[in-house]
């Protein structure tokens, strides 16, 4: 936490109740748990965050600063500081009924309607009309299991951060269509390959209504751990731009199970006419896909 910082007030100086809040954010710690960990009364931490503590001392913002794995840094320019800023509090605007925020280390949103509450689910009664509710809608809820917390913000880092890209190599055939999706450090997450076809070449005929150019899907693959979290449509997407680019807008797929869930939300038909479905296996030994 430096002077050069975005959490400052109107008079250009840090605004030192929200970087505490935007580091205890980061450290997924309650007032309660800062408090405990840096020695600080929690009503003095409070005061801090709150805007009350007008002249706070530089020994007490030391120890919270610490103890949310920060860093207090006085006189330090912006360029060269090499700081990394704690992200802000996303939820910091909200007030629950009493006019009070919500605890800033964890994931609060708006809610609008049962399905934003975890505790509609639980008791089922999202499916109600709005006058068969049994107890009135909260303003906002959140996620208080600090490993959900944790997963669900892993799952938004890396749907910020995974990148997809068309791999292009003199390895590969000028028909092949092949991209990847990949972290910033360039772990292969994901991975989509598909070819180009001649209609006309594969039936020995051509029709008025039958494409020039088609491009078939063999198939997609996201890493089990980064599956759901749309990296698979995210493949599809780029290849259905690309083909549109190249002037095709046919393409052919075989799927089955969640893979036909995915082209369907990716704008896919179901075709009337089947393939053969075959497989090579032990006799009378069922394989399981």
């Amino acid at each position: 936490m430096t002077e050069a910082s975005d959490h400052t007030d109107e008079a250009g100086g840090a605004d030192l109740g929200q970087a505490l809040r935007a580091l205890r954010r980061r450290a997924d710690l309650s007032q309660r748990q800062l408090a405990e960990k840096s020695g600080v009364p929690q009503s003095t931490l409070a005061r801090i965050e709150s805007g009350r503590a007008l002249d706070p001392r530089f020994r007490t913002v030391e120890r919270l600063v610490q103890a949310a794995g920060g860093m207090l840094a006085l006189g330090v320019p912006e360029t060269i500081s090499g700081l990394t800023e704690p992200a802000p509090v996303p939820h910091d605007d909200m007030r629950d009924e009493a006019g009070r925020r919500y605890p800033a280390h964890l994931d609060v949103w708006p809610v609008h309607e049962p399905r934003d509450w975890p505790g509609a689910w639980w008791a089922e009664w999202y499916r109600l009309p709005p006058e068969r509710y049994p107890l009135p809608l909260p303003p906002a809820a959140y996620e208080l299991n600090r490993r959900y917390r944790d997963n669900r913000r892993w799952a938004a880092e890396v749907r910020r951060t995974a990148q997809v890209r068309r791999v292009i190599s003199s390895d590969l055939p000028a028909t092949c269509w092949r991209y990847v999706a990949e972290l910033p450090d360039g772990t292969l997450v994901g991975e989509l390959r598909a070819h180009e076809r001649s209609p006309f070449l594969e039936y020995g005929e051509w029709h008025p209504d039958m494409p020039e150019r088609e491009v078939v899907l063999d198939g997609v693959l996201v890493d089990a751990r980064y599956r759901r979290l749309g990296l698979g449509r995210r493949l599809v997407t780029a290849l259905l731009t690309a083909m549109r680019e190249a002037g095709i807008d046919d393409a052919a797929a075989i799927a089955e199970g969640s893979g036909t869930d995915l082209l369907l939300a990716c704008g896919f038909e179901i075709e009337a006419r089947r393939p053969t479905a075959l497989r090579l296996g032990h006799p009378g030994k069922r394989c399981f896909s």
